[in-house]
């Protein structure tokens, strides 16, 4: 694996779980790849789960983090090429990425969307920037338009707990009261996608994702129905699409959407963390037995450790072919 900013660097999913649940049993396995090899970890937004799983991850492999955060402790960057740099932005994309990747061996990135923009978010002009102008390998640790570690995470979580060999999975939308990104929504589609499992999104109308995530997937506008004998339900709220980054309706409104236990039935409920209790979820299912986001939780990770561990082999393998092509004009 030479990167992992989206799910399509992803070409063995069911290799790729398996390689993470064996993680699992044994972190440190392999902790010789990562001596003497350092992440640098960049955050443009907030974290918890992913700036400590990640952290963790790299660790569990050896390698010696970094941690920035850019709001607080950089140079505001610019990412507009040609522009002329006299306004509140010091330091360009350019020359950042590529001084980074002077420090770093690999370099993971989290920055959010706008929500205002839907063309520059969806260009994803921040991690694709590093992505060109950085000389060492990317991660994606959540961008405007895509959560792959999460994902990932969710993955394995499913596979580890199905009780079926083609559970029935709903995605289903649930109110907030400020608008969210569609990263976390975007990437759970994608991955069900590439499962082997019954998959259908639920959602009130007028909160379609793009087309082009949601592809053939299963759309139902009827929540109780979309339910109706699922073994895993992910909830999760993303903001409009259409009218872009808009709540179109109050919370109050679609109040009936937050998932209760008689709602829930006998599924596994499923939520990437953090969670607003007593709107998108009562706290009966949260506290209960079928609730399984803490676990979801940890293997965020494992999914961070296996994307590094694969990382950090291809980087020792390309280190040693470079050093047999010097072998071969040395006299």
């Amino acid at each position: 694996m030479k990167k992992y900013t989206g799910l399509d660097d992803i070409t063995d999913l069911k290799e790729l779980i398996a390689e993470a649940r064996e993680i699992k049993k044994n972190p440190y396995a392999f902790e010789h790849l990562g001596k003497r090899k350092r992440l640098v970890m960049l955050f443009f937004n907030s974290s918890l789960r992913t700036r400590l799983s990640t952290e963790k991850a790299a660790c569990n492999l050896g390698m010696d983090v970094t941690v920035m955060n850019f709001n607080s402790d950089a140079w505001k960057l610019e990412f507009e090429d040609g522009t002329v740099m006299n306004a509140d932005t010091s330091e360009h994309i350019k020359e950042a990425a590529q001084v980074i990747s002077q420090y770093g061996d690999v370099i993971a990135v989290r920055a959010f969307p706008t929500l205002t923009d839907k063309a520059k978010d969806e260009s994803e002009y921040v991690i694709s920037s590093f992505e060109k102008y950085a000389s060492v390998p990317v991660v994606n640790m959540e961008s405007a338009t895509a959560h792959p570690l999460q994902a990932l995470a969710d993955a394995i979580t499913i596979t580890e707990l199905s009780q079926q060999s083609k559970p029935k999975v709903v995605l289903s939308w649930a109110p907030h009261p400020k608008a969210l990104p569609h990263a976390v929504a975007n990437s759970f589609i994608g991955m069900m996608q590439k499962m082997d499992v019954d998959f259908t999104i639920t959602h009130p109308k007028g909160y379609e994702l793009s087309a082009d995530v949601v592809k053939n997937s299963k759309v139902v506008y009827d929540q109780d129905e979309a339910l109706k004998d699922a073994d895993f339900v992910y909830v999760k709220n993303w903001s409009n699409y259409k009218e872009y980054g808009k709540v179109i309706a109050t919370p109050e409104t679609h109040s009936d959407w937050m998932v209760t236990s008689e709602k829930l039935g006998t599924a596994q409920f499923m939520h990437c963390l953090p969670v607003r209790r007593n709107v998108i979820v009562a706290d009966e299912v949260l506290d209960g037995d079928q609730s399984v986001v803490i676990e979801q939780a940890n293997n965020r990770t494992f999914s961070a450790q296996v994307v590094l561990k694969r990382i950090l082999e291809n980087l020792a393998s390309k280190s040693q072919k470079e050093k047999l092509e010097s072998s071969r004009y040395e006299y």
